[in-house]
């Protein structure tokens, strides 16, 4: 039997963006100028918007022993959860710059541990957690974490 997964999502320009989310994109894009990437030159920001009113922010930090490195989506969720430990994940804008230092035309997507580990806060939240990848012109919005990871492991 075969099947099939699909995503929806809904592809926006800047001004079709609420100002709450116009707000998480925008310090998203800011967080990327305290990303650390002297070695790959590509600088990730995230911001995650908390049940508590909170944003917290975050930017990939990478080390000469590169695994030992950390994108911005996962310094961002530990950070807030470490900080926010009652407040429950309502959203995060994820934004990133190019070797150029120019924002990336296209939206990006986080890796596969970042999906994972942003998967658990959404677990715990109890609810979908919104997701907008953001590009110069277009931005993409999910609704929920489980949209990017559909086979998401979430117990033992």
């Amino acid at each position: 039997m075969k099947k099939q997964i699909t995503t929806d999502y809904e592809v926006l320009t800047p001004s079709e963006l609420t100002p709450a989310e116009q707000q998480l994109v925008d310090l998203a894009s800011r967080a990327t100028f305290r990303s650390y990437a002297p070695y790959s030159n590509f600088r990730v920001g995230a911001a995650i918007r908390l049940s508590d009113g909170a944003i917290v922010t975050g930017a990939n930090q990478e080390n000469v022993a590169y695994p030992s490195g950390t994108c911005a989506e996962r310094t961002a969720c530990f950070y807030a959860h470490a900080e926010h430990p009652d407040a429950r994940f309502e959203a995060i804008a994820i934004a990133a710059r190019g070797t150029d230092g120019q924002p990336l035309a296209d939206p990006i997507s986080p890796c596969g541990a970042c999906r994972q580990s942003l998967m658990q806060y959404e677990v715990l939240a109890g609810s979908p957690v919104e997701v907008l990848l953001v590009g110069r012109d277009t931005i993409y919005r999910l609704p929920s974490i489980r949209s990017l990871l559909p086979f998401a492991f979430t117990s033992l």
